[in-house]
């Protein structure tokens, strides 16, 4: 994500970003042993929001992110949650995987896509 954050000139500052990080859910994704990504979600009332999706380049575009995402709306349910949103960057491919995936955009600015999941 760093080189969105500098595509954009937005300030990227570790230790800030971990304080952020810190008070979401914070799950590690695992292939074979091996850590090889991260999911980071947060909930407010019913909504619930991916903060974060990341798999690591020689592991995207195997399936994984999607079954992130499965991982992600279940959690969600399980929480009482309807809706699933996120933001994802446009210069980011990980949009075309949102879409595939039922996300749809109800909002933009210059950097972002504003997307969200009815689920039930």
């Amino acid at each position: 994500m760093r080189t969105y954050y500098v595509h954009y000139d937005v300030d990227w500052q570790q230790t800030k970003i971990q304080e952020q990080i810190a008070g979401l859910d914070n799950w590690d994704i695992i292939f074979e042993g091996k850590l090889i990504g991260a999911l980071r979600l947060s909930f407010d009332n019913d909504e619930c929001y991916l903060r974060d999706l990341q798999v690591s380049e020689s592991f995207q575009n195997k399936g994984i992110g999607a079954k992130a995402i499965d991982e992600s709306i279940r959690m969600a349910k399980s929480a009482g949650a309807t809706k699933l949103k996120l933001k994802v960057f446009k210069i980011s491919p990980a949009y075309k995987l949102y879409k595939r995936e039922g996300f749809t955009t109800i909002s933009e600015d210059d950097r972002f896509y504003f997307m969200e999941q009815i689920i039930f």
